[in-house]
């Protein structure tokens, strides 16, 4: 329902969540030391959606997580749904909390009379009545200038670099960029990880054909290495797993594939079981179900990132601090989604 965190007696914290993922609310909620508030929600026969919140939250500072994943049309509607009538309840502040936004590949025209539907979408949040968004790894980070209010871009970086530690020789270790794009990511990597030597795939994406690239070859020595490929999001997984084979062929030791969204849309799963990667690490910012994990696969669990983030605006502490890692409290959390 709503919690009262020491030292902030004259706030009310609220969390809600939508229909798409209330899973991870309830994991979030649990790091919060909170319950999610009880929503009333379901679907009319035309498609139409009801909303209604089952107690008041005049005054307080709410929360609206939503995962944008499956049938995202519809679960982008049900936040701003749930934004208005927040609104209209005379909530102080409302937070859009959305652990992958969607049409965040959508940030540019490539050619004309293309949209930039990642505009639209913060443009909509703000007409519902948003103040602010919180998200994790945008697709390109720039975004953050889309919408006319604070924006927390969190980013699992810490959270995956822990893990690979754990998980990886980093004493013949190699990271990875999958595309030029993702070059400063990369070297951030690298650098956390010890200077790390850092290569990246040169490959020539198809802007006609959605989800389709080539790769022509590997700047960086990758021979008898173990290569961690660092990436933002899996969809379909043909890019990546052609990035994979690519560096098999080159004389990778192994190749560990490492993002922060797995959205595995279509032959994803199939492509990436036949992709010869010793290891795929994702992060739980979608629903990851059973049927879609495979024996070398890993999940971890964003929930504790998104608990200190929403405790950090809250509280009007510095969400900067955990670029650096999560707070002590937050760490002992099971990291396994």
């Amino acid at each position: 329902m709503s919690a009262i965190l020491e030292g902030t007696p004259d706030k009310r914290l609220v969390l809600v969540t939508g229909r798409a993922y209330p899973e991870l609310a309830e994991k979030v909620a649990e790091c919060l030391g909170t319950e999610i508030l009880e929503t009333t929600a379901y679907d009319f026969a035309n498609g139409e959606m009801y909303v209604r919140f089952a107690k008041p939250v005049r005054g307080a500072d709410v929360f609206v997580l939503q995962c944008h994943s499956g049938d995202i049309n519809k679960w982008i509607m049900e936040q701003l749904i749930m934004i208005d009538a927040l609104k209209r309840a005379s909530a102080r502040s409302i937070t859009v909390v959305a652990p992958f936004l969607g049409y965040s590949r959508q940030d540019k025209k490539h050619r004309g009379r293309e949209p930039i539907t990642a505009r639209l979408i913060f443009d909509l949040f703000h007409a519902a009545g948003a103040d602010r968004i919180m998200t994790v790894d945008l697709h390109a980070a720039q975004e953050q200038g889309f919408f006319d209010g604070p924006v927390d871009h969190l980013t699992a970086m810490p959270v995956l670099l822990d893990y690979v530690r754990s998980a990886v020789d980093l004493s013949n270790a190699t990271i990875v960029s999958p595309d030029a794009g993702r070059i400063k990511v990369s070297e951030q990597w690298a650098a956390k990880l010890g200077n790390l030597p850092l290569a990246f795939i040169h490959k020539q994406r198809d802007i006609t054909r959605p989800n389709h690239a080539e790769a022509h070859g590997i700047i960086g020595d990758v021979d008898g290495r173990d290569c961690v490929v660092v990436d933002d999001m899996v969809d379909t997984a043909g890019t990546i797993c052609e990035a994979v084979r690519t560096l098999n062929e080159s004389g990778a030791k192994s190749v560990t594939l490492v993002a922060t969204h797995g959205l595995l849309s279509g032959p994803a799963v199939e492509r990436l079981k036949n992709c010869g990667a010793h290891e795929i690490v994702f992060m739980d910012t979608v629903p990851i179900p059973e049927e879609k994990r495979l024996p070398n696969m890993t999940v971890l669990s964003v929930a504790p990132l998104l608990a200190a983030g929403i405790r950090s605006v809250f509280e009007e502490g510095s969400v900067a601090i955990l670029l650096e890692g999560l707070p002590e409290d937050m760490r002992p959390r099971n990291i396994y989604a």
